[in-house]
Parts: structure tokens; sequence; C-alpha cells
């Protein structure tokens, strides 16, 4: 049996304008690291041993992490489509909006909906291309959402939809 896996499917290329100058943040920052991590992976090799050295096993590991993420980066980057504009129907649910959200037993969920680089559960941001996004988008204020999970279908009622942070 071997070990093929399906590619994953293509993320959606949107993305906020500080999503994008954090991800420009993040590949500076990681050029920056891999200078250091060169210089000490140079100092490691030049100690003799290899196959024992501990100090170069893991900065060659610590390097090849590195030049992951940057090759992702400089892939990604390029593509993306920078969303700074709000909707003309701000009433509807489209990219970076702020939807609150109400089930039936009246319990209230808030979050936004931004680029899938950007998503953070801490912050209540969920990605464009999850499936509640997916369920939210072109909908408008007061209806009703249908959203598959593992657990189910469940429905939802959009209460507010916002283009800017909320308050408090």
């Amino acid at each position: 049996m071997g070990r093929y896996r399906p590619p994953q499917p293509k993320s959606s290329p949107y993305i906020t304008p500080d999503g994008f100058r954090t991800l420009q943040n993040e590949s500076k920052a990681l050029w920056e690291r891999r200078r250091e991590v060169t210089v000490a992976l140079s100092a490691a090799a030049a100690e003799g041993d290899r196959s024992e050295n501990a100090e170069y096993i893991y900065r060659k590991k610590e390097l090849r992490e590195l030049d992951r993420r940057i090759r992702y980066l400089q892939k990604r980057l390029p593509n993306l489509k920078v969303v700074e504009h709000q909707p003309d129907d701000t009433e509807r649910v489209f990219f970076g909006a702020w939807v609150t959200l109400e089930d039936d037993n009246g319990a209230e969920l808030s979050f936004r909906i931004v680029g899938a680089d950007e998503f953070d559960p801490a912050k209540r941001w969920i990605s464009v291309d999850s499936p509640m996004a997916r369920a939210l988008l072109q909908k408008a204020l007061d209806d009703e959402v249908m959203v598959s999970s593992p657990a189910g279908e469940r429905l939802y009622y959009i209460v507010s939809v916002s283009y800017s942070a909320p308050t408090g």
C-alpha cells in the first residue's frame, strides 16, 4: 500500500490588506532568520564529524523548515488578491465581513470571514473556504442559513453584518 495522498484543494486567493502585510513581514523575517541559521550551520559544520554533531543536525533541520516556508510564501504571495474595498451592499455577507449568527436556542456566534492564509480561531476569524463561510457568502441580514458540519446540519439566522471590527 502506497503513501499517496491526493493534493489538497487550492485555497482561495483572497486576503485582507493586513493579512498581506503580515505575510510580507513574515517573509522578510524568515530571510533574516535564514542568514543567522546559515552562519550557525557553517560554524557547526566546521567542528568536524557531522554524523554525531547535534548542533549541525539541528541547524540542517531548522534550515529545511525555513526554506519550506520561504518557498511557500514565494509561490503564494504573487497569486494573492488583496481585497481593499467594502462591497456596495453592506447588508450582504462577502469577504471581510463580521457576521453574527443566532441558532435555534438563541446562542449567538460572531466571527469574521478572511482569507485562508490568515484565519485565526483566537481572533474569531474563519477562512473563506470553510463550510460556514461558504454557506454564508452572499446571504443577507435576517436570512436563514443551513450549515453542514460533522455533527450534522445546523440552522442559523444572520443577526448582523458589518465591515468594521466590533467594539467591545
